[in-house]
């Protein structure tokens, strides 16, 4: 069963609490070696990284010496580090290593020691193989029981979610919210045609760092330099994702914005577009965290205005996002703070009135609630009957 990295950073604490080694299978490009990364950062760790696929026996081993008529190995680098020092190391592309290398990695899972050098006790062990129930699309040893059994297991699928969640402080804006409003262009899910080049994870966070060093898509996508953005994406991410990424680039400047809504108050606007667009608008509001800070009076009134135009189950996943300020923070001192603020937010807008002294915003939720509980009433009676 795979799980999304959410869930993985939930489970994984518990593993390294009895420094178990931990082994991560997935498919390419979705963030593997990242995760390890990020955790190690989280726990103040320095990673040593090493490529089992580059690797040979003697860089398992080192070199040997002699002393006191005996053959001594002096260990690599890497394993000294691991020994001596509190790290977080990494063995990646386990599963393209030579049979002898991960015959040697063998004593480390099992063990945590090889040829007598025995990790330090806080060492943490992570390794990352493409295998797993994707290993038939790639040119990797399969991995035998007892291979197996030396590793605590984590099977990753990802989901759409995780990738957002981390990219909103780091890519572009219009490639996130390119991917927001397009699930499917993230990566590819089915089989891969020899020499084809296909959207990862990864291709799309290299193109968005392309794009914000070379200020390619800031603001406008100007016409002088929209072939360039093609031909960059198409070397990325392939050419489908390129066609339709072009398209989007293209009528970015007119897509409503968080501003447009809570500054602007464009609310006439906002009711030309469809359910998915409102959805995707929705969802890019939130995405800017503007609901972790105390809202303005203006911005109260204009949200009241846009939540009372939104179909029911609309306004509802708005709501959501007002109130569920915490639902992927970690960090228990934000936790306290993003609860105060939507205190404070949740009541100025049961609280607003229009010029009638019509709280539009409760008399809305109170119908939402009350046609809700009125269909329910129906269901019941007909399955009653």
């Amino acid at each position: 069963m795979a799980i999304t990295f959410k869930s993985f950073i939930e489970c994984v604490p518990f593993v390294i609490n009895i420094r178990k080694p931990i082994l991560l299978r997935s498919r390419h490009g979705v963030g593997k070696s990242a995760v390890v990364y990020q955790l190690a950062e989280k726990l103040d760790i320095p990673v040593v990284e090493r490529r089992a696929s580059q690797m040979t026996e003697g860089d398992l081993l080192g070199l040997p010496k002699l002393s006191n008529g005996r053959t001594e190995w002096l260990p690599p680098d890497w394993l000294k580090t691991a020994c001596d020092e509190k790290v977080v190391l990494f063995i990646d592309e386990l599963d393209r290593a030579t049979p002898e290398v991960r015959q040697g990695f063998f004593e480390l899972a099992d063990s945590r020691k090889i040829a007598g050098h025995v990790l330090h006790p806080d060492t943490l062990v992570f390794a990352a193989i493409n295998g797993g129930e994707h290993v038939a699309q790639y040119q990797v040893g399969e991995m035998d029981p007892a291979e197996l059994d030396r590793w605590t297991v984590f099977d990753i699928e990802p989901s759409i979610e995780d990738w957002l969640n981390w990219g909103k402080e780091t890519l572009h804006s219009i490639v996130w919210n390119f991917i927001n409003d397009n699930h499917q262009h993230l990566e590819h899910n089915k089989d891969f045609e020899p020499n084809k080049v296909y959207p990862s994870r990864r291709s799309w966070h290299r193109l968005s760092d392309c794009l914000k060093t070379n200020k390619l898509c800031d603001e406008k996508h100007n016409e002088s330099n929209r072939q360039i953005v093609f031909n960059v994406a198409n070397a990325f991410i392939g050419l489908e994702g390129a066609v339709a990424f072009d398209d989007y680039c293209k009528n970015y400047q007119y897509l409503l914005s968080a501003d447009d809504v809570l500054d602007k108050g464009k609310i006439e606007e906002t009711k030309k577009l469809n359910i998915t667009e409102q959805l995707a608008l929705i969802e890019r509001i939130e995405a800017t965290d503007c609901f972790k800070r105390e809202l303005t009076a203006k911005e109260i009134k204009n949200l009241v205005y846009y939540f009372i135009s939104l179909p029911s189950e609309l306004s509802m996943k708005l709501w959501d996002s007002v109130i569920n300020t915490n639902k992927n923070e970690t960090d228990n001192t934000k936790k306290k703070n993003n609860s105060l603020v939507t205190v404070k937010n949740a009541t100025a807008l049961h609280s607003y009135e229009d010029e009638s002294k019509i709280k539009l915003f409760k008399s809305h939720m109170i119908k939402i609630l009350n046609s809700s509980e009125g269909n329910q009433q129906k269901s019941t009676t007909e399955e009653k009957k």
